[in-house]
């Protein structure tokens, strides 16, 4: 498994068919390839550096004594665990009961790190419309007409660097009928 130190990683999965997904976007102090320590002989993401990224490689054997003889750690590692299954239960809900245009502003406003410290950061690494569009399962057209709408209403800045305003937040919390849209684009 590997631990994140520094960067962020993409992790992404292939269909039989060749479709690839983004399944998640990984920051420092996070691990993955943790599927080994529950038997999984072969991995199902691959992980690709967004930027310059630093990564340790933990042995399983080496993860599993720490675990067994640091108590400390083995807490910290569990409640790590529970939170990242939170935030992929989180993901699914998101993806089954909410339009494209709210997973993009969720997506947009978690890789800016809100309600950490109370006000987002800018977005560290270069994110494609096509790599958020693979991330919210949707196509890149809808991801640049959300982008160019949550512009224009002020929600986000985009001039080499993506910056996210916390007003973005309204488009996850409320329903205003003055930015409501279906999938296809058209004003409900």
């Amino acid at each position: 498994m590997f631990y994140i130190q520094k960067g962020r990683i993409k992790l992404t999965v292939v269909s039989e068919q060749g479709k690839e997904a983004v399944v998640g976007v990984l920051g420092p102090g996070q691990f993955f390839g943790e599927g080994c320590l529950n038997g999984h002989p072969v991995r199902v993401t691959t992980g690709a550096a967004v930027v310059a990224s630093r990564i340790t490689r933990i042995a399983k054997v080496s993860m599993i004594a720490t675990m067994h003889d640091q108590p400390g750690f083995s807490e910290l590692f569990m409640a790590y665990l529970l939170t990242r299954n939170s935030r992929i239960e989180e993901d699914l809900i998101d993806q089954l009961f909410n339009s494209s245009e709210k997973r993009l502003a969720r997506l947009l406003l978690l890789l800016a790190n809100f309600g950490k410290d109370g006000r987002p950061e800018p977005i560290v690494g270069t994110f494609s419309q096509e790599t958020l569009a693979e991330m919210i399962g949707t196509t890149r057209s809808r991801v640049s007409f959300f982008m160019n709408k949550f512009r224009k209403l002020g929600y986000i800045e985009y001039n080499g660097k993506l910056e996210i305003h916390n007003s973005l937040l309204n488009v996850v919390l409320y329903d205003k009928p003055e930015i409501r849209t279906n999938d296809a684009g058209h004003k409900q």
